[in-house]
């Protein structure tokens, strides 16, 4: 749970609120079967914390689902693969009838409403170069590959010079060791290591592997999340039927 409100969005379709909402749910579901065959006060806490919060949002995560269904929905109309060939007028035509029929349908929600304006302003300022590749034979939809380029390029500088951002992560997961200036040798190194004591050497080590695990299940795919979920569930029901 504490990793589901750390999810970043890929907009415009992979959004970390509605991913979030999604994850969180299954984890609802997997607890109301954890705390049937065996309830702890750890446990019915976590429940008790999560239930309202989705009930809470569950108008904001509907309003906001339709307005992704509506990216979706146009992504869709725009793809030319696995469908007879348009020219770009029939596409353009397409799809302003499909904006028509969201201004029309939609419900008079202010947020729906102001999505939609956002919809529509951004197709208007695009519609002028966004239909050439459908009368064009083998022209790109987008610059993406050529971006891509790019991204290739700003990775294998990343790799050379150090990632952005890569010591909050590390304090994240290791500890602020990167905040300690760091010995000249390996033999001064070692000479400080020395001085350390064996128990105190063990329990440090200890704590570092314990505070890496709390990282093990962090994933951003459902199917590894979903498949999580059912492996503690399995080990959970293995243990005996709590008795009053």
């Amino acid at each position: 749970m504490r990793y589901l409100l750390t999810l970043k969005a890929r907009p415009p379709f992979r959004l970390a609120g509605l991913e979030m909402v999604a994850r969180l749910r299954e984890l609802a579901h997997c607890l109301e079967r954890l705390i049937a065959h065996h309830a702890t006060p750890a446990l019915l806490a976590l429940q008790h914390g999560l239930q309202p919060i989705l009930h809470s949002i569950q108008a904001t995560y509907n309003l906001l689902s339709e307005a992704v269904e509506w990216l979706q929905q146009i992504a869709l109309l725009l793809e030319p693969d696995g469908k007879p060939p348009r020219s770009g007028r029939q596409v353009s035509q397409e799809l302003f009838a499909f904006l028509q029929e969201i201004q029309v349908t939609h419900s008079p929600d202010p947020f729906l409403h102001r999505t939609f304006k956002a919809i529509l302003k951004t197709t208007l300022r695009y519609a002028p170069g966004l239909f050439h590749c459908y009368d064009i034979p083998d022209l790109p939809r987008t610059n993406n590959d050529r971006e891509s380029e790019f991204r290739d390029l700003h990775r294998r500088l990343l790799r050379t010079t150090g990632q952005k951002g890569l010591a909050l992560r590390i304090i994240q997961r290791e500890g602020a060791w990167e905040l300690i200036p760091r010995l000249d040798s390996l033999q001064t190194t070692i000479q400080a290591v020395s001085q350390v004591s064996p128990h105190d050497f063990r329990l440090e080590r200890s704590r570092l592997l314990l505070h890496r695990h709390r990282f093990k299940f962090h994933t951003r795919s459902a199917k590894q999340s979903q498949l999580q979920l059912l492996r503690l569930e399995q080990r959970w029901l293995a243990l005996p039927v709590a008795t009053s």
